[in-house]
């Protein structure tokens, strides 16, 4: 069975830096990684995107994280990393992971999440 697991959460200052892991185990030769990504949940708020990889390394991001936070992956690995830097306030979140997982031989794609790891970020 595919799993993830996040590391790398924390607190830190205004204008600090975390980067967060996240590594999928239980990729065997029936399952292809298509995309990656991280999402967050602020206290009250609905869960939202941070930023997506596709297979091909190409990137996307939320409006208010880019220029400030980067995604990257390593495929050998079955690992996506997110760098983030110029940490707010307002980044303080719980903060999952997204694998889009091809089954292979079955043909059809399922979506995989982290159990979240905490970012509060101090004023």
């Amino acid at each position: 069975q595919v799993q993830l697991a996040e590391s790398g959460g924390g607190l830190v200052q205004a204008g600090g830096s975390l980067r967060l892991s996240c590594a999928a185990s239980g990729i065997g030769n029936r399952f292809r990684i298509n995309a990656m990504g991280w999402y967050r949940q602020a206290p009250g708020k609905q869960r939202e995107l941070v930023a997506t990889i596709t297979s091909g390394g190409t990137t996307e991001y939320a409006a208010s994280m880019k220029g400030r936070f980067t995604i990257s992956r390593d495929n050998a690995k079955n690992t996506v990393y997110l760098q983030m830097n110029s940490l707010q306030p307002e980044d303080t979140a719980v903060y999952y992971c997204n694998f889009n997982v091809r089954r292979i031989w079955l043909g059809y794609d399922s979506d995989y999440w982290g159990q979240g790891t905490q970012v509060t970020v101090s004023s």
